[in-house]
């Protein structure tokens, strides 16, 4: 436990770049992720792709590759999603461990027992259209730039999620919908 949380620190410290690993429209990425989101399986497309070893992924939480212009926003709709029992699909920006990043288009779901209980969560990610990771990168951008307005961390997440109901209520879409509108597949 002692050894991932150093990881997470060490992880914070990398300064992003500007280069994008981006990997074969047939492979996908999966984990597989406990209640509190620590990765409980990582497939080798995923540890090759984000430049972690398998040892280091699991156990590890998933926020270990999280890119830091990701909006917080993104992560409190998918967290409130599956938490409620249901699936979404997310176009999410991730960083590998040498700061570089990877854009995939994120299908997370929650993983039930037998009783119907959630115990964990499933995620499937593949390569990600081109044309709406540039309208992504922008709404974002826009997003993450209302986050760190507020110096109060909880009040610029807050502006920020009501920014991108704002922007689902102007679509007359869900996000699911967003996403897909502008997802050729």
């Amino acid at each position: 436990m002692e050894q991932t949380l150093t990881l997470v620190q060490e992880q914070r410290k990398v300064q992003p770049t500007e280069v994008e690993h981006v990997f074969g429209l047939e492979e996908f990425i999966v984990s597989k992720t406990n209640l509190q989101g620590h990765i409980t399986y990582a497939n080798e497309v995923f540890c090759r792709v984000s430049g972690f070893t398998r040892e280091e992924l699991i156990g590890a939480p998933h926020v270990l590759v999280r890119h830091p212009s990701m909006p917080r926003c993104v992560f409190k709709l998918l967290w409130d999603t599956i938490q409620d029992g249901r699936e979404i699909f997310a176009y999410i920006k991730n960083m590998c461990r040498n700061g570089d990043h990877y854009w995939v288009l994120a299908h997370v779901t929650p993983t039930f027992d037998r009783a119907g209980k959630t115990v964990g969560y499933h995620s499937n990610r593949r390569s990600p259209d081109r044309q709406a990771v540039q309208f992504f990168e922008k709404m974002y951008g826009l997003l993450l730039t209302i986050e760190e307005t507020h110096t109060d961390r909880r009040a610029g997440l807050d502006a920020s999620y009501q920014e991108l109901l704002h922007i689902l209520n102007n679509e007359g879409k869900s996000y699911d919908e967003l996403v897909f509108s502008h997802t050729r597949i």
